[in-house]
């Protein structure tokens, strides 16, 4: 492993999906942070994830699908902030893409093991995406578990949100948050 590569590891850090701006990344650039997404393990060759890319007008195309959600799902009547805030949640980000969790029944390979491939695939998407010096802000928020959304992105039956992850230039750098002691979350197997 190269050095740039540990430090990477080391300094990554989420940038608040509210402080990505342009550029995001070319389309030469996201079929490599995608293709770096797939490149995870997936036992039995599953493939357990695919992505939906929002890119342009696709990103406020969606957010009517999202208002339409807020509106049918929430209990209360939502404020007109909200319904702005939902309208215009994909805007955020130059680049936003849904990373879809399917699991297929296979006896080689339990549903537990293609969800977190699935989950490696979004890390290994940021990554990527990072490498390239750009922002990323992995998130579900209630949307990710939205019945209206699901249908909105016709997932099958077997297939649900991993997250939605937004990519581009981070407008100022975040500053790191705590992280954890390893005394308090490693210990060593002596039998």
């Amino acid at each position: 492993m190269s050095q740039e590569t540990l430090e990477l590891l080391l300094q990554r850090r989420s940038t608040k999906a509210a402080m990505l701006g342009d550029p995001g990344p070319s389309p030469q650039q996201l079929e490599t942070i995608l293709t770096a997404a797939a490149r995870v393990p997936d036992h039995k060759k599953l493939e357990p994830w695919r992505f939906i890319v929002f890119e342009g007008d696709a990103r406020g195309t969606f957010g009517r699908v999202l208002l339409k959600a807020c509106l049918a799902e929430d209990k209360e009547t939502p404020s007109a902030a909200r319904l702005e805030t939902e309208r215009t949640r994909l805007l955020r980000a130059p680049t936003v893409v849904a990373v879809i969790s399917r699991v297929t029944p296979n006896p080689g390979a339990p549903e537990w093991e293609q969800i977190l491939s699935c989950g490696a695939a979004c890390f290994n998407l940021c990554l990527a995406a990072n490498a390239l010096g750009f922002g990323t802000c992995w998130i579900t928020e209630w949307y990710s578990y939205s019945p209206a959304v699901r249908a909105g992105l016709r997932l099958a039956a077997n297939e649900r949100m991993a997250g939605f992850v937004y990519i581009g230039t981070a407008k100022e750098g975040q500053p790191d948050r705590e992280r954890p002691h390893l005394a308090k979350i490693v210990t060593r197997w002596t039998g």
